[in-house]
């Protein structure tokens, strides 16, 4: 490898870890923070949902900038915003404020992903992109560093605090900064014409006609509601059990993550698209019983073997769907066949399971004569496993394999 491209595989590996990083750092102890302020119910589903809310507009903000400006500054720009959004957030106490400060923060941060995905792309070998990618997940795994080094450095618990926001407002600063010396990316689709019905996958919404692809999208749309109970609440539950280091403890599951990610690609080869998908799906109940026998049976233990489960079910079932959906789509609607079902899934899915856990959890909280709460999480747990194991069970029956090249080893590899 010449000097010319070492600097720029730097300069990309760079671009996504603190683009992971910035985001993971304020949003894994968001819900800690909201309870901490005494924000429930629908109030809280509301803030969380920023997040799936800017994943819904994200496909507009990329056609756009596709069309009209180099990617790199677009992405600058973006951060910039960022950075003084999230400084704005770490200083409001209304939620109204929090919810609208928030939700423009994150139409500006959920276009970055697609963004810094055709930035590394543009300038580096495709076939290599995984090895930048997995930047992100580091980054996001580092995000620890800022609260364990507020509790070893000074003693001081952050994570159901507002400080967090400030460290992803710092991080968005640095990550705009060194955007300046990303490599000059071209808006690829100048002079194309503009469709909203193009930039939402709408017209791969035809793929639904086929039983079996309408099964998978509905299906993976209806497994966020029981994926969030974690993913969007688990740090309110750590809180709620005194875990000192939040956001440390939960990005163990990023860390292992990064680790089954490479067993993917061989389950796919080996056992076929239908069998990894369940495997990620029994993955997902049997995270929800594992917490649940860590409060049955008061097992700290436990709750660290359903966080270090997250990255079968990540990998196995959202990465081997994201790969069905590119082997079922033709080739000239792949790329609104995956827009379609990052927008059901992170989009809609996420919506509903803030809204639909939220409510739960505030179902299952009482408020004691001396003024403290005490939510019954293993009733929870019970219900997002009984949740999860009937959607592994109607996949399970009604879902036939139908992709058969994917497989044949090289397949794997792509």
């Amino acid at each position: 490898m010449d000097k010319a491209s070492s600097s720029v595989r730097i300069r990309l590996s760079i671009m996504m870890f603190l683009q992971y990083m910035l985001f993971a750092v304020w949003f894994v102890p968001l819900a800690a923070y909201l309870t901490k302020m005494g924000v429930e119910g629908w109030k809280k589903a509301i803030i969380m949902s920023s997040m799936p809310l800017g994943c819904l507009v994200s496909p507009i903000v990329c056609m756009i900038a596709d069309r009209h400006f180099a990617s790199q500054r677009v992405l600058t720009a973006l951060n910039f915003a960022c950075a003084v959004l999230f400084l704005l957030a770490a200083n409001v106490t209304s939620p109204l404020l929090l919810f609208l400060i928030l939700l423009v923060a994150m139409f500006c941060y959920m276009p970055t992903w697609p963004l810094t995905n055709a930035i590394a792309m543009a300038n580096y070998p495709s076939e290599k992109f995984p090895q930048i990618r997995s930047l992100g997940s580091i980054g996001w795994v580092a995000s620890l560093v800022f609260s364990v080094v507020a509790l070893k450095a000074y003693g001081r618990k952050i994570d159901d605090t507002a400080i967090p926001l400030l460290c992803g407002a710092g991080t968005a600063l640095v990550a705009a900064l060194l955007n300046l010396t990303l490599p000059n990316t071209p808006p690829p689709s100048k002079g194309k014409s503009a469709s909203l019905i193009d930039a939402l996958g709408l017209r791969a919404m035809g793929l639904m006609k086929d039983f079996n692809f309408a099964l998978f999208i509905i299906i993976s749309t209806l497994v966020m509601i029981p994926f969030v109970t974690y993913f969007s609440f688990g740090s309110q539950f750590f809180d709620y059990k005194g875990f000192t280091l939040v956001t440390a403890t939960m990005n163990w599951g990023q860390f292992v993550e990064m680790f089954l990610m490479l067993l993917v690609p061989l389950s796919l080869a080996k056992l076929g698209i239908k069998r990894t998908i369940l495997i990620g799906m029994a993955a997902l109940v049997a995270r929800y019983i594992i917490f649940w026998a860590g409060g049955v049976y008061d097992q700290t233990a436990f709750y660290y073997m359903a966080i270090l489960i997250h990255g079968v079910i990540f990998g196995f079932f959202f990465v081997g769907g994201q790969v069905y959906v590119d082997k079922k789509a033709p080739p000239e609607i792949r790329a609104q066949a995956q827009g379609l079902i990052g927008l059901l899934c992170f989009g809609i899915g996420w919506l509903v399971g803030n809204f639909f856990n939220a409510s739960l959890i505030d179902k299952y909280t009482l408020i004691q004569e001396n003024g403290d709460k005490v939510t019954n999480w293993t009733t929870i747990w019970i219900i997002a496993a009984a949740i999860s194991a009937v959607l592994l069970a109607a996949f399970a029956v009604l879902f036939r394999e139908d992709v058969k090249q994917v497989l044949e080893p090289a397949s794997a590899d792509q």
